[in-house]
């Protein structure tokens, strides 16, 4: 469903722990990392949509969550031209997007991943609040620090403003959290506690400075 703008509807979702971590998703088979998100279907509200990718993505139902807040409105993003497909070029320029913010108020085992007969994620962790954007493909960033900084508000504390970098977002890893990867059996990973990127394997890395191709294609067909 494509408005008459060449936008798609769609939702996004930041779901967060009593820590105020959110869950961070590694695409699977691939080293992308990102929140969940998918398209609105049509006669579908934002919040039944949400609700529906909720449990497609990651298994949790609405009694599993609350709605905390959600953007004031639509936020927009385009895709470059020579990642939309062939048929939609013209008439599609990217995605608008409304963002929930969700607390988790069930556990974290009732995350369950392959819900979905085509699961989103192999694995994923709690991150701080503050995502590195630089993890994020590059036309998505600018949405994703505007739902943040919206968003952040209905946290329970105060959070600083987005000031993010490379170097930040590792120094602030280093401290006495460690960061849990919670894989899918299915993807060969094991439930391990780790300090974040130095004690990961390079295979579940995010490549900041490699282009996210299949995340690129997905943000299209989504």
């Amino acid at each position: 469903m494509i408005d008459r703008d060449g936008y798609r509807p769609n939702v996004a979702i930041v779901l967060c722990n009593a820590k105020n971590e959110v869950f961070w998703g590694k695409r699977i088979k691939e080293h992308a990392w990102q929140f969940p998100q998918g398209g609105i279907k049509m006669g579908e509200s934002p919040e039944d949509a949400m609700y529906r990718e909720l449990e497609e993505e990651t298994g949790l139902l609405r009694e599993h969550v609350k709605i905390l807040g959600r953007t004031k409105g639509w936020l927009h993003y385009h895709v470059p031209s020579h990642w939309i497909k062939r048929e939609w070029r013209g008439t599609y320029k990217g995605q608008k997007q409304i963002w929930y913010l969700l607390r988790l108020v069930g556990r974290d085992h009732d995350i369950r991943l392959r819900a979905s007969t085509h699961p989103e994620f192999d694995a994923w962790r709690w991150h701080d609040y503050w995502v590195p954007l630089e993890n994020v493909i590059e036309f998505k960033r600018d949405v994703y620090k505007q739902a943040l900084q919206q968003l952040v508000r209905f946290l329970d504390h105060a959070h600083k403003p987005y000031q993010h970098s490379a170097k930040r977002s590792l120094e602030s890893a280093h401290d006495e959290r460690a960061d849990r990867l919670h894989s899918s059996p299915e993807s060969g990973l094991s439930l391990v506690h780790v300090g974040m990127s130095e004690h990961l394997p390079s295979a579940i890395l995010p490549a900041a400075s490699e282009p996210v191709m299949a995340e690129v294609a997905a943000a299209v067909d989504r």
